[in-house]
């Protein structure tokens, strides 16, 4: 498993990147504008540390971020997400968003925490149950 990002969701993303980049010191890493969604993602790094990344994720939409909206979740690539999020299961954790697509899962902390799990390389090929497998909760 290797650590890839934690999201935050921002109002302003002027002021946001004035912050993390002028003030803190990280510096942009890449960029993507999602126009269908209506989002700006925007990965930051630190100069020594670039691979460990905060996504800032701006809604082009106003939204309120009451009850911690803001903090999205940590991200972790795996080497294979069928086997990751079986073990998971296996340990009584609920895969609230299951690999249906190959790439990508969402499980929760037992405090709440939202965790991303993306598939390293390539997505695998569906596969059931993930395939056929439901949402569960909020992710």
């Amino acid at each position: 498993m290797r650590y890839l990002h934690t999201m935050v969701r921002v109002r302003d993303l002027d002021a946001s990147l004035d912050f993390y980049c002028r003030k803190l010191g990280l510096e942009e890493q890449r960029r993507i504008d999602v126009e269908a969604g209506r989002f700006t993602l925007v990965f930051l790094g630190a100069p020594d540390n670039p691979e460990a990344q905060v996504e800032l994720t701006w809604n082009w939409d106003p939204e309120d971020y009451g009850g911690g909206r803001n903090f999205g979740h940590l991200a972790y690539a795996v080497k294979d997400i069928y086997a990751a999020c079986q073990k998971l299961m296996d340990g009584g954790v609920t895969i609230n968003r299951p690999p249906r697509d190959g790439h990508m899962a969402f499980v929760r902390s037992p405090d709440g925490i939202s965790i991303e799990l993306l598939q390293e390389g390539p997505p695998l090929p569906p596969q059931e149950p993930w395939a056929s497998m439901e949402n569960t909760g909020e992710w």
